[in-house]
């Protein structure tokens, strides 16, 4: 297509350029080193995140590569006046001709001579290695899949920016059930673990999982029977192959009321294990203080009394017996109802008060500490324990399989942010033990406004900002998901050097938070399908629109298909009898 007769300036090419041409830079628009427009020639068609080229000879420099990816496409009559001439065009009475022209923004130019291109310049469809240039790839060392890109061709995030070498963490955003956070996360993972970029590190870097939903998460080591050969030639274009996780060991709560402290999970037999506390473990390692794990009870006026009262538990408990039970001032307590009705009677006591708290304390402050406290019996019974045989393993581990899930939605909140906090805490301090990064440790965790959330402050939320700002060098990085970025700790948003962002709700996407997407990519984010994912990392200056594949994993009971043992047949002999059928496919 000609534009303003820009033919006759054409700048010659300085070197062939495999790609199909689609037209020329325009030259009734301003072109800048950082952006410029494009006329399409007539029979081309450009969309949103393709990857363009051009070129231009200059002088002194030689030949200098631009590239960029296409960020708005527009469409319009040429010659027409007003909105009606439409019909008389339409009609052939007036004369017009239809222009398509597309925005491409810059983001690279090799070598590094930032000069514009001129108009009238080709403009080609990048392929090979121009869109390897164009996006980084070529100097991505270290590069994991995250998906296939609009053309069908794979794109990458280069793992420098997520194994803590110049960058780490993950945030992903998204309006819950579309966005397909989790989803993501796991494919992150799986990315990573099969992708070889780990080497011989792969055997023992980890993944810790928090799940929330369900027990859609407590089947990535079966094979998802929805997966078609479409989906698994998706899997290898990207180099992976298409099966499911090798190595995941499962962690649950135990039953209510249940004396044998059975996983309280109905959907999977095998390869899950009960975990808890005992009573000698929450007096001895001061977990006290995550009962009270709400930013609400580090501003009430009792946050002091808390760690008064753990301090003399860790002193005065003795263990008694093998269940996991104490001895407190002369006092047995199996269960933990036990301990708080010891502390109700003790804190109550004027003669004793004193020893716990150490200082005179208002009667007023030590009631709502015990208010808090007897409120969180019910929720933390089941998982706070001296009841049950202390010698037989109970805790959370993530020695035992490369993913390790720790199932929370069984439990209430207020039971999830115990559980959160003391794995994670335990987790860090084994890393900072270890005194080196590697193996990594990757930690999913969803709902990370809940557990961080911008005011306030908690013991969770110093632990996860401990993550984020000191995790790098350790090897522990988070991939936290939330629905409202806005809502999260900025410092833990601010550390994560990749960002991600699925369907978002129009309102959230036009806080401060998203700046990292452009007006036009926040845009369509209100309207992106589910699989689809817009990420941004450091070295590229425009995020990727990234449409990740169908999970070659179950992501609920009714896709796991029958795994067996040893060859002897199904590990769960109740499998495949008729059941409940699941109406909410997952949406890919």
């Amino acid at each position: 297509m000609t534009v303003n007769g820009a033919a006759s300036q054409e700048t010659p090419q300085a070197a062939p350029v495999a790609g199909e041409a689609v037209g020329r830079v325009l030259g009734t628009q301003a072109a800048s080193p950082l952006s410029f427009w494009i006329g399409l020639e007539p029979g081309k068609v450009v969309q949103l995140d393709d990857v363009v080229v051009t070129r231009r000879d200059v002088p002194g420099y030689g030949p200098v590569l631009v590239a960029g990816v296409v960020t708005a496409v527009e469409a319009r009559h040429e010659g027409a006046a007003y909105d009606s001439d439409v019909f008389l065009i339409a009609d052939g009475a007036l004369p017009a001709a239809v222009v398509e022209v597309a925005e491409v923004r810059v983001t690279r130019v090799e070598p590094e001579v930032f000069v514009p291109p001129l108009p009238g310049a080709k403009v080609h469809l990048a392929s090979a290695g121009d869109r390897d240039q164009a996006l980084y790839f070529d100097v991505m060392d270290r590069r994991i899949p995250l998906g296939m890109g609009r053309d069908g061709q794979p794109l990458y995030v280069n793992f420098d920016f997520l194994d803590g070498t110049r960058g780490a963490h993950v945030s992903i955003s998204g309006v819950s059930g579309v966005a397909t956070k989790t989803s993501f996360a796991t494919f992150l993972l799986y990315s990573i673990f099969n992708s070889g970029v780990l080497q011989q590190e792969a055997a023992n870097t980890k993944a810790l999982i928090f799940s929330v939903k369900g027990e859609d998460l407590l089947f990535l080591d079966h094979d998802n029977t929805r997966l078609d050969e479409r989906a698994r030639s998706v899997y290898a274009g990207l180099g992976l192959p298409a099966r499911p996780f090798g190595s995941v060991h499962v962690f649950a709560p135990p039953r209510p009321n249940d004396p044998n402290g059975v996983p309280h999970v109905s959907a999977r037999t095998h390869g899950v294990s009960a975990f808890y506390w005992t009573l000698v473990e929450f007096c001895e390692e001061e977990l006290l203080r995550f009962v009270f794990a709400d930013a609400d009870d580090e501003r009430a006026g009792y946050s002091l009394l808390v760690g008064q009262v753990a301090a003399r538990l860790k002193a005065w408990a003795q263990p008694v017996g093998d269940g996991g039970a104490v001895m407190v001032r002369g006092t047995a307590c199996r269960t933990f109802t036990d301990l708080v009705e010891l502390l109700s009677d003790q804190l109550q006591d004027e003669a004793e008060r004193h020893e716990w708290t150490g200082a005179q304390t208002p009667l007023g402050t030590v009631n709502a500490f015990l208010r808090r406290l007897r409120s969180g019996v019910r929720a933390l019974s089941p998982i706070i324990r001296g009841d049950l045989p202390f010698f037989r393993s109970h805790s959370v581990k993530t020695s035992d399989a490369q993913v390790s899930i720790v199932d929370l939605h069984n439990l209430p909140e207020r039971a999830q942010r115990f559980v959160v906090g003391v794995v994670l805490r335990g987790e860090f301090h084994r890393k900072e033990s270890a005194g080196t990064a590697k193996p990594l440790l990757f930690v999913v965790l969803d709902e990370l406004n809940k557990y961080a959330p911008r005011e306030g402050d908690s013991p969770i939320k110093e632990i996860l900002l401990d993550v984020a700002e000191r995790g790098r060098s350790l090897g522990v990085i988070l991939i936290g998901a939330q629905q409202t970025a806005s809502e999260v700790e900025r410092r833990i948003v601010a550390n994560s050097a990749v960002r991600v962002a699925g369907r978002l709700d129009p309102a959230e996407a036009m806080r401060s938070e998203y700046g990292w997407l452009p007006t036009a990519v926040r845009e369509r984010a209100t309207i992106a399908k589910p699989g689809t994912m817009f990420v941004a990392q450091p070295e590229i200056p425009v995020p990727l629109a990234v449409a990740f594949p169908f999970p070659a994993w179950a992501t609920r009971p009714s896709e796991a298909a029958t795994q067996t043992v040893k060859g002897k047949g199904p590990a769960d002999p109740f499998q495949g009898l008729p059941g409940v059928v699941e109406e909410d496919i997952p949406p890919f």
